[in-house]
């Protein structure tokens, strides 16, 4: 793959993490199929990759005052345990298991975001 890949992408999921949909929905995916890298790499990536984006949006964000400052500090607490055991789990997981899990769950929330918009427009 072609430098142009990887800037195409980046530019893919910058702008759906700047839209917080979250970029891994794109990057993880992107970096399993066109690089070979194992689910685990890719998640790593996209965790490196997610903190300079998260800084820019949540900048944006704060500067727009979208941010309910109420649940922040909670959610980041168990945010952050959530975190700890999920890279625990992930990291002793079979790959192919997880790469699994991971279509899984990015199919149910497509169809649940699917169902949600044609509800609202009714």
């Amino acid at each position: 793959m072609s430098n142009i890949v990887y800037v195409l992408i980046g530019v893919a999921a910058g702008v759906i993490s700047g839209l917080g949909i979250g970029g891994g929905t794109l990057l993880i995916p992107a970096l399993t199929l066109f690089y070979g890298l194992s689910q685990q790499q890719a998640q790593s990536v996209n965790l490196i990759y997610f903190i300079p984006t998260a800084i820019v949006a949540l900048i944006s964000h704060f500067k727009n005052g979208n941010i309910e400052k109420g649940p922040v500090k909670k959610l980041i607490v168990f945010g952050v345990m959530g975190a700890v055991v999920g890279s625990v789990v992930a990291v002793r997981m079979n790959p192919e298991l997880l790469r699994r899990l991971f279509g899984g769950f990015l199919l149910v929330m497509g169809v649940y975001e699917f169902r949600r918009k044609s509800e609202v427009k009714e």
